[in-house]
């Protein structure tokens, strides 16, 4: 009956609405007073038996919330035969849990669109070649799909075959479509807007990248940050004061009225609802634009920080480094070439790919014995010979001397902003790589705006030779540059930086920046790094679009300005209409319970304008 109840409350408001408009019509128009009593008396009856049911829940876990308030307050009013008031009370309270409803029903749309974007089918190569159309929940990894035109990229993946015109809004917030050629990715909820793909499947069902961004979305807005925490607390001992004054203004003045008045007006609904209608929609509108917050404390800490420490590689830089320079020190470089392509294609530092890319195919050697000398290179057996690749200081503890051109050499590529690959065989130097990663487009202008947004210090932390960052840092105006660090060495950084006092925020995007995320307060993933950084981090800004960290500073600072306009803002409700009933004469329930829901209307809508908020370049 509890459940039939609730389940009927905007119907039972609307019904009162009708018995109230026939009271004042019997009232004012009739002059009939028996039709406007009874025409009070229903609404009084049938409006305040959801509050109660509401109520009595509350109290079963041992919880005074408004709901009592507002039932005793009705109840009061109701004995004193003031039914009109206790009628308005009622309605008002219902349509005001109605519009809440309706309120916060849209700022969670950001989460409802993700999900109804979320594919269904996909078209399946069958053994015997023909395609068949299935659930998405049926695709293996490593089946082969076909996307036609207008339809969903159904899982992550690579294209086999075919190109196309991609929309990838729903990932990186942008909606300027992506041509997709051969061994391009794709990402499971984007649309193929034109071609015809093949796909080979490689992350499925919740491991997929669309999968992770509702997950995570979903997570972030039933977290609940230290203002939220702070507030339910506060509420836990305001409802019951509030409760206990009514009760002894009551009892020490002999006024009822009165009493049942203080109930009303000292409500605390727009207090409560405010700082959480606020987290979500700031969640919402990250969501929609690339930026994955992972929970309102984020929003908080983000919000506050004075420092921001980023990678190199992959983070300020493209991440797609080329072969810039090239010095060879012994005349036979085809069989160097081959023994250091075949320890590239076993390693995951992000220079492998350019030399790789540089080699071209080669012979392929067996590796044995590959020892990673961290900060340094590489050392391994390479057909029964002892390869070390890496920098100077790898070549130091292998005994190798640099003669005076070599030392030149390395002085011209740092001076040019190159990474240093030397590759020594047997204990004698072979060749120098000068390794040139280009800065991302549009980046000065980016920490320019983040500046703006009040972060004082941007420092770069690199494992890159030092002349090398220094020349970064000089280009992007950068506060502070620090190169040859070791994984550890910049989680130590951190730690040093904030045992000053410093707020941090780190941007990274590989593995080997794990400790650092994990380490400050704020850890901030790009998109296109690794697994174990975007599950490390705080943040996470899609597709490694840099342009994102201005939006998402931004946005944390007005969610957190929202937030305290909200509290405010019901702090002042509260104490005008406590204030009005001790120093006016036309202050009623009937007024202070719409005072409230007018008020709890307000921090809603307030809330909602961050859905709209974008990062005014």
């Amino acid at each position: 009956m509890q459940r039939w109840i609730l389940r009927r409350k905007n119907e039972i408001a609307l019904v009162s609405f009708i018995f109230i408009v026939i009271g004042f019509f019997g009232h004012w128009v009739l002059q009939n007073e028996l039709v406007a009593m009874i025409a009070f008396i229903i609404p009084s009856v049938i409006g305040t038996i959801p509050i109660a049911i509401q109520a009595y829940q509350a109290l079963r876990v041992r919880v005074i919330s408004i709901d009592l308030l507002v039932t005793i307050a009705v109840i009061g009013a109701f004995v004193i035969k003031n039914y009109e008031e206790s009628a308005i009370v009622t309605f008002l309270f219902l349509f005001g849990t109605y519009l809440e409803q309706r309120t916060l029903t849209k700022t969670r749309s950001a989460i409802k669109e993700l999900t109804e974007l979320a594919p269904e089918m996909a078209v399946k190569k069958m053994p015997d070649g023909s395609f068949l159309e299935m659930s998405v929940d049926e695709v293996d990894i490593g089946d082969i799909l076909l996307v036609r035109t207008g339809a969903k990229i159904p899982v992550d993946g690579k294209v086999i075959f075919g190109e196309g015109v991609v929309n990838e809004a729903t990932i990186t917030g942008e909606s300027m479509p992506i041509i997709k050629g051969l061994d391009a990715s794709l990402f499971a909820g984007t649309i193929l807007e034109n071609g015809t793909l093949h796909m080979v499947a490689e992350k499925i069902g919740e491991d997929t990248t669309f999968g992770k961004i509702i997950e995570l979305v979903e997570e972030a807005q039933d977290s609940k940050s230290q203002a939220e925490r702070f507030i339910d607390r506060f509420a836990k001992y305001y409802t019951p004061f509030v409760l206990l004054l009514g009760v002894a203004v009551g009892l020490i003045w002999q006024d009822v009225e009165l009493a049942v008045t203080i109930l009303v007006l000292g409500c605390p609904g727009a207090l409560v609802i405010g700082v959480p209608v606020a987290n979500v929609a700031g969640i919402g509108n990250g969501a929609r634009h690339g930026v994955l917050l992972k929970g309102s404390e984020v929003i908080h800490d983000f919000s506050r920080i004075d420092t921001i420490i980023f990678d190199k590689t992959g983070t300020l830089t493209l991440g797609e480094p080329q072969v810039a320079g090239v010095k060879n020190y012994q005349e036979n470089q085809t069989d160097a070439l081959a023994y250091l392509a075949s320890i590239e294609r076993e390693s995951e530092h992000p220079l492998a790919k350019a030399i790789l890319a540089y080699i071209g195919e080669t012979e392929p050697f067996s590796v044995k014995d590959t020892d990673v000398i961290k900060g340094a290179g590489i050392i391994a057996k390479v057909d029964g010979r002892r390869i070390a690749v890496g920098n100077e200081n790898l070549m130091e503890k292998e005994g190798i001397i640099l003669t005076e051109s070599v030392i030149a050499d390395v002085d011209d590529f740092t001076n040019k902003g190159y990474s240093l690959v030397l590759t020594a065989i047997d204990g004698v130097l072979y060749h120098l790589l000068g390794i040139r990663d280009e800065i991302r487009e549009n980046v000065k202008e980016d920490l320019i705006r983040i500046r703006k947004l009040g972060v004082k210090h941007l420092v770069v932390l690199s494992g890159d030779h030092q002349k090398t960052v220094d020349i970064i840092a000089d280009e992007l105006g950068l506060t502070e540059a620090y190169g040859h660090l070791l994984p550890e060495d910049k989680a130590a950084f951190i730690q040093n930086l904030q045992e000053q006092g410093k707020k941090i925020a780190f941007v990274g995007d590989g593995v080997n920046d794990s400790p650092s995320l994990a380490r400050a307060q704020v850890g901030i993933a790009m998109g296109g790094g690794t697994d174990v950084a975007i599950e490390t981090s705080d943040l996470v800004l899609m597709n490694s679009d840099f342009s994102k960290l201005p939006h998402a500073l931004g946005l944390t600072k007005a969610t957190v300005r929202n937030m305290r306009q909200n509290i405010w803002i019901a702090i002042g409700v509260v104490f005008i209409l406590l204030m009005s009933l001790l120093f006016s004469d036309w202050m009623n329930m009937s007024i202070g319970m719409l005072a409230h829901e007018a008020s709890i209307l307000v921090v809603i809508l307030n809330g909602m304008r961050l859905l709209k908020y974008s990062y005014k370049k």
